[in-house]
């Protein structure tokens, strides 16, 4: 019996890993690299409890954070959550200047393309008191913020669904 359900689990992580790996999407822990893209309950639930039995980004979805939402759709923003966390400070540092590595990094990593790094950069050093409106705002915050302020541009909304 305890075989069965070995290969059962074994049977739906390769499904939906293979499905995920064909869109070539990033993730939300473990349970969005396998759910990645569907929408409804069922997905929502099943990636939630893919990340409890490994640990990983419950929390993430369940808050809104860590590159998850509570829409009902598993989304891939993680490495953007993690980004701005592990470079809150130097990115602060250079979204006020309006320049530097730790903004170029985090435009590179929403993919912004070369045609629209100047306005990038010139949009978040203009917005720099939202997006970072004290020292003790969070990464989430920060994402959050981030993410409206370049949803509201004509120019650059489309790189919104990165961040």
């Amino acid at each position: 019996m305890r075989m069965k359900k070995e290969l059962f689990v074994a049977a739906v992580f390769a499904i939906g890993s293979s499905s995920a790996m064909a869109a070539n999407v990033g993730s939300c822990g473990w349970g969005s690299k396998v759910f990645d893209g569907q929408s409804g309950i069922a997905p929502q639930v099943l990636a939630v409890t893919t990340n409890g039995t490994f640990g990983n980004q419950t929390f993430g979805i369940t808050s809104g954070t860590s590159g998850c939402t509570q829409d009902g759709t598993v989304t891939s923003t993680w490495m953007t959550a993690m980004f701005i966390d592990g470079n809150k400070n130097a990115l602060a540092r250079d979204t006020a200047a309006g320049q530097g590595e730790t903004l170029d990094a985090l435009a590179q990593l929403i993919g912004v393309d070369a045609q629209d790094k100047g306005a990038f950069a010139r949009l978040t050093q203009q917005n720099f008191a939202r997006i970072f409106p004290s020292s003790a705002v969070t990464a989430a915050e920060i994402q959050l913020s981030l993410r409206d302020v370049i949803s509201a541009d004509a120019q650059l909304a489309k790189y919104a669904t990165a961040i």
